[in-house]
């Protein structure tokens, strides 16, 4: 039996779809924590070169970052069970949904540990020292004049880190976990109206993008601030702005009118 396009079944099943929103949000934020703790302890040994522990962390980044998402996921998901079996720790009954966020999160922890490191040494070095300078801390130093820079360089590419990772969920279901797209499979399949489901799922990842794109560009631009303020005087050369040419000729006429004459 043949089933047409059904343009009404695309705003039938957003409600359906949305239903399992909560349980994608759930997992974008479970990951990006966890990816927030663990980039910050791989950066580290990277940023204050410690031996052991900065090669450790470039394999680590190599193999997250050089490894399909989908890959890792069964990787965590059917082999770790299997070597924690070796010291005798049983997680078959751990729930799937708790793999999906620790595999996530791994690959996030990756991505932000590079942003980290690059948004740190972004810095300009002589600022830390003219802050030394003045008698701050370490500490001081680090909260007052690298990390507020850090962050306004490094919220852009955060912004996109969390965009990829609302569409990296969508693997979840390949292990049964019943998020958005799990639910578009499963609809489609018993109505057999793939496409009309599937545009449905796109319309909802594309609002929810565009949401996340809204709120994190808020955020860059506050932290941005005082940036813009510097780069409103000067040129795109890193030069002073010139005044307009009429504005220029306004102020030659106040001074002729202001230099007294002497004429007899």
């Amino acid at each position: 039996m043949e089933y047409g396009f059904d343009f009404a079944y695309v705003f039938k099943y957003v409600p359906k779809l949305l239903s399992t929103l909560d349980l994608t949000l759930l997992i974008v934020a479970g990951a990006i924590a966890t990816g927030l703790i663990i980039g910050l302890l791989v950066a580290l040994p990277r940023l204050y070169h410690v031996p052991v522990l900065k090669q450790l962390s470039m394999v680590y980044v190599s193999f997250f970052r050089g490894t399909p998402v989908l890959i890792q996921l069964f990787l965590f998901y059917y082999g770790l069970p299997e070597i924690l079996k070796l010291v005798y720790i049983d997680v078959t009954r751990v729930p799937v949904l708790y793999f999906v966020i620790f595999t996530l999160g791994l690959n996030a922890g990756a991505f932000i540990s590079e942003t980290i490191r690059a948004a740190v040494t972004a810095v300009n070095r002589g600022q830390v020292e003219a802050a030394y300078a003045v008698g701050m801390t370490g500490y001081q130093a680090f909260t007052r004049i690298i990390l507020p820079q850090a962050l306004a360089i490094a919220v852009p590419v955060f912004s996109n880190l969390v965009i990829a990772m609302l569409k990296e969920t969508s693997l979840a279901f390949t292990l049964g976990v019943m998020e958005m797209t799990g639910k578009a499979q499963s609809l489609g399949a018993l109505s057999q109206h793939f496409l009309e489901t599937y545009i449905s799922l796109a319309i909802i990842y594309l609002i929810i993008s565009l949401l996340l794109e809204r709120v994190l560009l808020l955020a860059e631009r506050r932290l941005q601030r005082h940036m813009r303020r510097e780069q409103e005087k000067r040129s795109w050369f890193g030069l002073r702005r010139v005044p307009p040419l009429n504005r220029l000729t306004r102020e030659l006429n106040l001074e002729k009118k202001e230099v007294p004459s002497y004429e007899a």
